[in-house]
Formats: C-alpha cells, structure tokens, sequence
C-alpha cells in the first residue's frame, strides 16, 4: 500500500521531528569521532539504528524501510565498491609488477619534497580524476599513490580527501551541476557561472592548507612560490571554465592547467630545504635511479591508459551511446519500493511518487573503464595472467570489510532520503527565513555527508533552496549554488568517502581516526564558504548572476 512522507510527523512540529530523526547521525559522529569504533561496525549499527527510527518516528512501514536500505546497499555495492575495488587492483599491479619504482622515480624527478609531491598528486593529479570518474577514484588512487611514494597512510588518506574539495562540485564532467539546473529548471549554465565565482576563493587556499597542514607554516613559507602557481592557476582556470565553458570541463582544464604550471615552474625554481616527514630524516634519499623515457612511459602507462578511458567514459555522449542507442543497460523497479512512496508538500505540490529503478549500467560504469585499463595494464606490463589473478584475490580480501561498510552507508542515506529525514532536516534549516543564507551551504554540506555525493545532495535540496531564497527575496542562483559549494566541503567527512579512503589506504579498521582527521578541516572550510555566501548575498550581489541575465 502506498505511503506519503511527512516530514513533520511527531505532533506536526518541524522541530521535534528533525531532533527525533537526528538521532542516527548524531550517533555516526560519535561511534566515529569519540568512540573510534570501526566503520563498517560504526555503519551497520548506523543502519540499523535509521531503520528504528524512521518506523517510530514517521510510522514508515516496515517492509518499505527495510526495501529503501537494501536498494541502498546494493547501489554501494554497484556503482560505488565497483570503482574502489578496480582502483586499487590497478594500483596494485602496478605495485606487483615493480613498476611503481619508476614512476616514485619520475615524480622525484620532479621534486623529492614530499610538500610538493603532495600538490601534484593529490591536488592536481586528483581534481582531474575527480573531473572524469568521480565517485571516490580520485581519493583510492591518489591515496595508494602517496602511500607508495612513503607517506604515512592517515596522511595520505586525510589529505586526498582534504584536496578533493576544489573539484567536486564540478566532478564526473559536470554531474552535480548538470543535475541542480535539472532540479530547478535554472539549466547548468547559469549554475556552473554561480559556483565559479564561489569555489575558486576555496581552490586558492587549498594548496596552502594541505601544505600548512602537512609540515606547518614555516616550512609552507619556504615553498610559498609553488604553492601560489599550484592554487593560483586552478582557481584562475576554474573561474574562466565555469563561466565560459560551462559545467562540463572546469575540472579537467583547472587541473590540467594547474599541473602544467606547476611541473614548468618547478623545472626552474626549488625550494632551499627538502622537506621530509620525521620519521625519514634519519633515512638517507638514495639519488633517483636513472630512466628512460620509454621505461618511465610504460611505468606509467596504467595511469595514462586509465586517464583516457575515464575522459571518454565520463562523456555524456558515450553513455548515451551505449545505455540508451544500444540499450545494453539492465533496468528493473526496486520490488516493494517503486511507487509505494510518494513525496508530500513543501517539498512538491503535490504527492509525487517517489520512483526507485535500479540501472545496472556494466559496460559505462566508472569501475568498468578502470577494470578494462587494468586488464590492458597487464599486457602492456607483461604480467602473467596467474599472477594477475592472484592480485585480484589478494585485493577483494582487502576490500572485504570495506565493502561491508560501503554497502552500510549507502543503505543509510537512501533509507534517509525515502522516509524523509533527509527532507525534514532541509526544511528545518529553510525555516530560518533571512538567516538561510548563511544556512544554505549548510544544507549542502548535511546533505553531502549524509549521501556522500554532491549530485544526491543537489538532487535533494537544490528546489528547496531555489524556492526558499524566492520566499525571502534573494537571489535563487546564489542558495542553488551555495549548495553545491558547501556540499563540496562535507564531502571529506562523508561516511562513504571515509570508506573510500579507508580501503585504499591501508585504514581499515581505522575509519574513525581518518574522521578524526578530517572533520575539524570541514567546519573550518564551511565556515569559510558561509562567509562567501553571506558577502555575496548582503554585500556584492552583483557577483551573482540573475538567471534572466544568464539566458539572455
């Protein structure tokens, strides 16, 4: 039988339910943050909890609970697992056949100052992942990529997920932008433009923070040229790709940009001291081996092979192309979900049934093109096929609890989204009236950890806050695209992206050190956008575009 949501279901206060309702989350950041406890334990008992909850709480039927987070499950089983399982096989052939030496020899080559190898590792070798694949490859490779060249692996895994701020709102080419015009019906132009003239104060700071963060400020002063070619030319090229060129590129031709100018200026400009983590200054550097260019092409051919297929999967075009003139896509109605829920006013008009089809999109999957570069990796690498598949095994061993809690979190927010936690939290920050827009990026961010994904959480709450900003007299593209600049923050706590990184960095086990971690870096960095949003809201309006000046 068909259920409707209410989101204000204990005695029709707002407030009372959203507190009631707050309970999961609440216990997820202390299972996570204070209790340290593991996290595919922390994302079980989360689910579990979410799944008492609602049923009390919002009366939703039990059948329809448990269906919600099975199908939640499954879509972190398929596409999520999927992408992570094949990039760390990749970085693990690559590891197996030795050719990792080379390409640590080749990134020394550059600098051996592990303040830069972060830069052009996890800042701009990751953005441009994030521009083509999303979906927490960026943070799988880079993480292993680091780890490889002798970081610390909750250094590695912290500061991957800290780079990975700049780029995602205009990750996997343009999908959370491309979906907040869909929601809104603003169209991805006017939003792109929005988010452009936001994220690059962001970008420019990143790359002093990673590096702050990794050796302190008086060692940052000794490389601060390179850190400003490093921010300076992402934000400039960010800014430029989103306003004209729209949401499609502003990633890959930010990071491309910045990583040119980076390995150019290093060519003639290195910093006086080497800087080194303390536990490897007692370690004397051996001189980087000599190579040539053809052994260094193939070292790092995985990585090219890797960055061509995500460009070309990631293309809108291909999908279309293979899912809808091919048709080989696989679709079905989730049984005992699709049509049974329906969304309730504000949110819609009126009740809207709330569809759940899973697509089993094989041969488009992000997880697909790293799959197909590893099994390309291995002939070019001339691995054998026995050792290959023993590195196979070896890897989805060491994804096994990964993959338990992936599967978790994502039971958790699709559960959250078809009850309607997710919407009664949302319509509780938009009852703040004038204080919203200092809440919107807020709303972003709540939404990014609670899906992992700025797609879902522009899917979410970008029509609320384009009606909400209406309601009370400010621009609607400024809240559309605060919620994707503050959602691009959260996304560093995400539980899903903690799961990420975690498998690929050797932290299983170790989720809630890494939360630990990151979560102080994503409160500073929201408050850091709040302050963007609040000036251009109340003090340069005009920064923002008007979406009837944007179509003209």
């Amino acid at each position: 039988m068909p259920w409707t949501q209410d989101y204000a279901a204990l005695g029709g206060s707002l407030g009372l339910t959203a507190l009631a309702v707050s309970i999961p989350i609440i216990f997820l950041f202390w299972a996570l943050a204070i209790k340290g406890m593991k996290g595919y334990i922390a994302g079980l008992l989360t689910l579990l909890i979410t799944i008492v909850d609602v049923i009390i709480v919002y009366k939703m039927p039990v059948t329809l609970a448990l269906s919600a987070a099975t199908y939640g499950m499954l879509y972190g089983l398929w596409p999520i697992a999927w992408i992570v399982i094949t990039a760390v096989y990749l970085y693990n052939l690559t590891v197996e056949s030795g050719q990792f030496e080379i390409i640590k020899s080749s990134i020394a080559s550059i600098s051996n100052d592990r303040r830069l190898q972060a830069l052009i590792v996890a800042f701009c070798f990751g953005a441009f992942l994030e521009g083509a694949a999303g979906f927490g490859a960026p943070v799988a490779i880079t993480g292993a990529l680091l780890i490889g060249l002798g970081f610390d692996p909750l250094k590695a895994a912290g500061l991957c997920l800290i780079a990975n701020t700049a780029p995602v709102a205009f990750g996997a080419i343009g999908a959370p932008i491309i979906t907040a015009g869909a929601v809104t019906g603003m169209g991805d132009f006017v939003i792109s433009q929005a988010v452009g003239r936001q994220l690059p104060f962001i970008s420019v700071i990143i790359p002093f923070y990673l590096v702050v963060l990794m050796s302190g400020w008086k060692s940052t002063k000794e490389v601060f040229p390179a850190v400003l070619v490093t921010g300076a030319s992402f934000a400039v090229a960010q800014w430029w790709s989103s306003n004209y060129l729209g949401a499609y590129l502003p990633d890959i031709v930010s990071s491309l940009f910045s990583l040119i100018c980076t390995t150019v200026f290093l060519r003639f400009w290195k910093p006086k001291t080497v800087w080194r983590f303390p536990h490897e200054r007692d370690i004397e550097e051996p001189e980087p081996k000599k190579y040539t260019g053809g052994q260094i092409f193939k070292a790092w051919s995985p990585f090219l092979i890797l960055t061509a297929l995500v460009t070309i999967w990631g293309l809108p075009s291909f999908k279309n192309l293979i899912n809808n003139k091919l048709g080989w896509i696989l679709t079905f109605k989730w049984p005992g979900l699709d049509g049974m829920v329906y969304k309730a006013a504000p949110i819609v008009a009126k009740p809207t049934v709330y569809d759940a089809v899973f697509k089993w999109d094989f041969l488009t999957a992000g997880g697909t093109a790293i799959l197909i570069s590893a099994l390309i990796s291995i002939v070019v690498l001339g691995i054998k096929p026995a050792t290959a598949w023993k590195v196979f095994v070896k890897t989805l061993d060491q994804m096994k609890y990964p993959i338990i809690n992936i599967a978790a979190v994502l039971g958790f927010a699709y559960l959250a989204n078809y009850s309607g936690l997710s919407y009664t939290l949302g319509l509780l920050f938009a009852s703040t009236g004038v204080l919203f827009p200092i809440l919107s990026p807020v709303l972003g961010w709540l939404g990014v950890f609670l899906t992992g994904s700025d797609t879902s959480a522009n899917a979410l709450f970008a029509k609320l806050q384009q009606v909400t900003a209406e309601q009370i007299g400010i621009n609607p593209v400024l809240t559309v695209a605060a919620n994707s600049s503050g959602g691009v923050v959260g996304k560093m706590i995400s539980p899903q992206s903690i799961a990420v990184a975690a498998a690929a960095t050797t932290l299983v086990g170790k989720e809630s050190k890494l939360f630990r971690y990151t979560v102080k870096h994503s409160i500073i960095m929201l408050v850091a956008v709040i302050i963007i949003i609040c000036l251009q809201a109340y003090v340069v309006p005009g920064m923002i575009p008007e979406i009837t000046a944007a179509l003209q």
